[in-house]
């Protein structure tokens, strides 16, 4: 399902006099259909970035990225939009939306893009806050009131209702306590005997032996800082 050959990424910062610092080099790796795979790394090795890559919020500068059949260095914006709204679904550490939206709107809004039905999406959406523990008086107002748990509970709602074939997480646990972190570790293996193939962040190593196949080092990848070079024309 994903499929990454020679990656490569650096950032150039222009307003320090052009310095471009390489973040990582040469990432290869493959995810099949029932797979969770961990990228793993201390932080700042681009375990993030990768995912961002994937995701289509990083244009990809050297390198390929294939997601089912779409070749990524190849796709225009609408064909992003399209992944996005029928293959691959991403629930970053925070939950952005529009404020005034209800939970209930919130959280039924991706299955409405991949061309759910209104009654199952809201079925499905309903069925997931219950299982998450978000009380029922709290699906008609905004999840940005709620607390910080609340609302990556909220984003894990968002991201699993679609029930998509690829899914990018990252710190799908962070925030969370024991029984509802239960849950989600359950959602995820649910996913993966769906056939999901899942690329994941998880620094609790407890809930990514608990769901991940293997790992990858993102660490493996990253080029030395004295890399970094100056754009003679900034």
């Amino acid at each position: 399902m994903f499929e990454i050959r020679d990656l490569s990424k650096s950032f150039r910062l222009h307003h320090q006099g052009g310095i471009e610092i390489p973040v990582m080099k040469n990432v290869g790796f493959s995810v099949s259909r029932g797979e969770c795979v961990a990228l793993t790394g201390p932080s700042g090795v681009g375990k993030s970035t990768v995912l961002r890559l994937l995701y289509g919020n990083y244009l990809l500068q050297a390198g390929q990225i294939t997601i089912g059949d779409l070749d990524l260095g190849k796709a225009n914006s609408r064909d992003i939009l399209a992944m996005r709204h029928h293959q691959l679904g991403y629930v970053s550490q925070f939950l952005r939306v529009l404020p005034r939206i209800s939970t209930l709107q919130v959280v039924t809004e991706p299955m409405r893009n991949a061309g759910i039905p209104n009654a199952p999406a809201e079925r499905r959406a309903k069925d997931l806050l219950e299982q998450l523990r978000i009380p029922p008086a709290l699906w008609g107002i905004s999840p940005l009131t709620f607390s910080g748990g609340e609302q990556q509970r909220v984003n894990i709602a968002r991201g699993m209702g679609p029930q998509y074939p690829a899914l990018l997480l990252d710190e799908p646990t962070a925030s969370l306590d024991q029984q509802n972190r239960a849950t989600v570790l359950e959602l995820i293996r649910e996913a993966k005997t769906n056939g999901a193939a899942i690329i994941g962040i998880f620094h609790d190593a407890a809930a990514r032996e608990a769901v991940c196949d293997r790992e990858i080092d993102v660490g493996a990848f990253r080029p030395s800082v004295s890399a970094c070079t100056v754009n003679e024309h900034q």
